[in-house]
């Protein structure tokens, strides 16, 4: 989702001629933007008889970017990306660093196999299915009543 700054009525000062262009300039920096917003991806949880399943919306990154942890109980997917980028103009050179991270943790039931979790980075979205232990996976059967 993407804000604008709505501004039906572009006023010039005429005093300061300019004046609105440095502020509008400032607020739409990308440095503002981009820089300032912490970004945690958003989680579904899900569970089915067999197995738990997490998915995180995460775009823009590449499966190489995730580090999986499992701590005891508990799932720790990070994220660390660093950008570097150099242009060159005129008289001056322009450097700008970009840096985000993010850790979200996730207690595993008891009835977690902590031997049996895969991940699939897809599309934006990565997708962690752990697996149930056998003797908690739900048993069916009917029961005849006598």
């Amino acid at each position: 989702m993407t804000l604008v700054k709505l501004n039906p009525e572009k006023k010039n000062n005429v005093l300061l001629p300019g004046f609105n262009d440095i502020f509008e300039s400032f607020f739409n920096d990308s440095f503002i933007s981009d820089r300032m917003v912490t970004r945690v991806p958003a989680a579904n949880i899900s569970e089915t008889p067999d197995h738990f399943h997490v998915e995180l919306a995460a775009p823009g990154l590449k499966k190489e970017d995730f580090k999986l942890n499992l701590d005891k109980n508990m799932l720790s997917i990070s994220v660390e990306q660093r950008s570097e980028n150099n242009e060159d103009q005129k008289n001056y050179s322009k450097r700008e660093y970009s840096y985000s991270s993010f850790v979200r943790s996730f207690t595993l039931p008891e009835t977690a196999d902590d031997n049996s979790i895969e991940a699939e980075y897809t599309d934006g979205i990565l997708k962690i299915n752990i697996a149930k232990k056998e003797e908690a996976k739900s048993v069916r059967r009917q029961i005849e009543v006598k």
